[in-house]
């Protein structure tokens, strides 16, 4: 379907209230990764416009929540209503230059799930490298600042391990080892996890069982859907907001009809 009709529909979808059905008894979880003008065709990146854009279209139709939120709802087993939660993956410095005024500036909550060794170093990862290009990462200042300033912070691993592949002490290190470095960075506790890359064959049932060993409360996928009264907390399901959606609109008509035809 093309992108200007899934617009339209999902434009009328919301000016219609009918996402009050649709959407009833469910919960929304978005991914950002960069968000930065002047990046391309950058698949990972949305310009600071757009961004605004976003959270804008969700205040107005969603009630916007933290994500510990709605994992201490469906811990409770307590029905979630229209709820919606925005999280960002990796840790790039331009969440903090460029997501977090708008944020701020519209009183959103957010969670970040950082890389815990990559915060403040020269890193790259493999998908910038192949580009040619290098996106700065927080500083541990910064991520401290996040917290200080009413934000969650959670862990993606140590190194943005594919725990698809690794296993054993290799995917205990990852996950053991990046709460607690996060934790003493802190002072505080760290609950939340997102596993990298956010695919269906990214996460192991082993390493699973793995991060309810750690001490995480939840689990965040990245493959897109919504989530229900009876979903797991380690089996969230995330919309990963990118370029290849043209619109908060379009977003509306995926989210709304429950087919998050986006990838992370």
């Amino acid at each position: 379907m093309k992108d200007t009709l899934k617009t339209l529909i999902g434009q009328t979808l919301f000016a219609s209230r009918l996402d009050q059905i649709l959407l009833r008894n469910t919960a929304v979880i978005v991914t950002f990764h960069r968000v930065h003008d002047g990046a391309g065709a950058d698949p990972l990146t949305v310009d600071v416009r757009m961004f605004e854009q976003y959270c804008r279209f969700f205040q107005r139709h969603f009630r916007v929540v933290s994500l510990r939120e709605i994992v201490a709802r469906l811990e409770s087993g307590r029905t979630p209503h229209h709820e919606l939660a925005i999280t960002f993956d990796d840790g790039y410095r331009d969440n903090v230059e460029n997501a977090l005024p708008v944020l701020e500036r519209l009183s959103l909550p957010a969670t970040f799930f950082v890389v815990s060794q990559w915060v403040g170093t020269d890193v790259v990862p493999w998908w910038d490298s192949r580009r040619g290009v290098r996106h700065p990462w927080m500083t541990w200042d910064e991520v401290r600042s996040l917290h200080r300033r009413g934000f969650d912070v959670g862990s993606h691993t140590r190194t943005h391990a594919d725990l698809g592949q690794v296993s054993g002490d290799a995917a205990r290190n990852e996950l053991f080892g990046a709460r607690l470095e996060l934790e003493r960075a802190l002072g505080a506790r760290v609950e939340c996890f997102a596993y990298p890359y956010g695919g269906r064959n990214n996460l192991t049932e082993a390493n699973r069982a793995l991060v309810k060993a750690a001490g995480y409360r939840c689990c965040c996928s990245g493959f897109g859907g919504i989530n229900d009264p009876d979903t797991d907390p380690f089996r969230l399901q995330r919309v990963a907001i990118a370029p290849s959606c043209a619109s908060a609109h379009q977003f509306a008509f995926e989210v709304a009809l429950g087919r998050s035809l986006l990838t992370a």
